[in-house]
C-alpha cells in the first residue's frame, strides 16, 4: 500500500474566478484528514491566508504539490519543480483540463483518498531543450512537459527549419513553424495542428509542422532516446516557445536540441482515474450502446 501524503504544497492561479472557494474548500478537508498545507507566498498574500512560505523553501518539506487552476497553472509548476521528485496533484477550476484530474467538487473526496494512500501515480516524460546561439555562442537550458515550439513571429516570412535525428539530416522542412512534443502534450498544440494522440506512457517523441509548404509532409514519431536537432536555415523573424509560457528568439544559423531528460514529472490521480476515459470526455468523443 502507498503512503499517504501528510505535507501539502499548494499553488493557486489566482486570476480563476473560483480560486478562492476552491482554496478553503482545500483548507477545510486538510484539517479534517490530518494534513498540513503550506501556501506558496504570492497565493496566500492574494487569498489574506497567513501560513506563507516561499517556493524554494516549501519544496524542502512537502511530499505533494497541488496546483488549482488550469493546464497552464500545471505546466508552470511542472517546470518550477525543475526535477524534483515532488508530484503534482491538479485540481481543475480552469477550462479544457487535460492535466487537472480532480474538479473543485471532488477536493474532499481526492484528499481523504491521499491521506488513505488511496491513488496512483502517472510518471511522464519531459522534454530537455539546449538552444545554441550561432553568433554569440550562448547557451540556454529549458525543460518542457508539453511541447517546444520554433514558430515564425512575422506573418509574411515562411521558416526553413532543418531537422536531424542523432545527427543525420532527415530534411529541410519550409513552413509556419515545428512543435517537438512529448506523449503529454500531444492533445495540445501538435494534436491542433494534426499530429497524433500518444497515450502518456508512450516513450516517443512527435514532430508536428505547422502549414507545411508540401503535400507530402506527415507527423513523425521517434523513440525518446533518440536526441533532435532544429537548425533555423532562414533568416526571417523566429522565435522558440518551451509550453507556451517561456522562450527566446532563435537567429538564422542556431541550433536547439532535443532530448529527453532523466529527470521527468509525476502526476498523482485518483484510483478511478483512466486516460482514455478523459480523452473521451475531453474531446466529446461518443460510445455505442450496442453490444455484438
Amino acid at each position: 500500500m502507498k503512503h499517504g501524503f501528510k505535507k501539502l504544497g499548494v499553488i493557486v492561479n489566482t486570476a480563476k474566478q473560483n480560486a478562492s472557494s476552491a482554496v478553503k474548500e482545500l483548507l477545510y478537508a486538510a484539517k479534517k484528514y490530518g494534513m498540513q498545507i503550506f501556501l506558496e507566498k504570492s497565493s496566500a498574500d492574494f487569498l489574506g491566508e497567513k501560513n506563507a512560505i516561499p517556493f524554494s523553501k516549501m519544496l524542502k518539506v512537502i511530499d505533494l504539490l497541488i496546483s488549482i487552476g488550469g493546464d497552464g497553472t500545471v505546466l508552470r509548476v511542472a517546470r518550477e519543480l525543475n526535477g524534483k521528485n515532488i508530484p503534482i496533484l491538479g485540481i481543475n477550476i480552469g477550462g479544457l483540463g487535460f492535466l487537472t484530474s480532480v474538479s473543485e467538487k471532488e477536493i474532499r473526496k481526492s484528499l481523504l483518498n491521499l491521506s488513505r494512500g488511496e491513488y496512483r501515480l502517472s510518471h511522464r516524460s519531459v522534454l530537455n531543450i539546449v538552444h545554441k546561439n550561432k553568433n554569440t555562442g550562448v547557451i540556454k537550458n529549458y525543460r518542457a512537459l508539453n511541447d517546444a515550439v520554433i514558430g515564425r513571429e512575422s506573418a509574411s516570412r515562411m521558416l526553413t527549419l532543418e531537422v536531424s535525428v542523432n545527427r543525420t539530416v532527415v530534411t529541410s522542412y519550409r513552413c509556419d513553424g515545428i512543435i517537438i512534443s512529448t506523449p503529454t502534450g500531444s492533445t495540445g498544440h501538435s494534436l491542433s495542428a494534426g499530429g497524433p494522440i500518444l497515450p502518456p506512457e508512450t516513450d516517443v517523441f512527435v514532430l508536428t509542422l505547422i502549414c507545411p509548404h508540401t503535400l507530402s509532409w506527415r507527423p513523425l514519431v521517434i523513440s525518446d532516446c533518440n536526441e533532435i536537432i532544429v537548425k533555423a536555415v532562414s533568416n526571417a523573424p523566429q522565435r522558440l516557445t518551451i509550453d507556451g509560457q517561456v522562450g527566446d528568439v532563435v537567429a538564422e544559423g542556431d541550433e536547439i536540441f532535443f532530448t529527453r531528460s532523466p529527470k521527468g514529472v509525476s502526476f498523482v490521480h485518483m484510483p478511478d482515474y483512466s486516460y482514455f476515459d478523459v480523452l473521451r470526455r475531453k474531446l466529446n468523443w461518443s460510445v455505442s450502446n450496442s453490444r455484438v
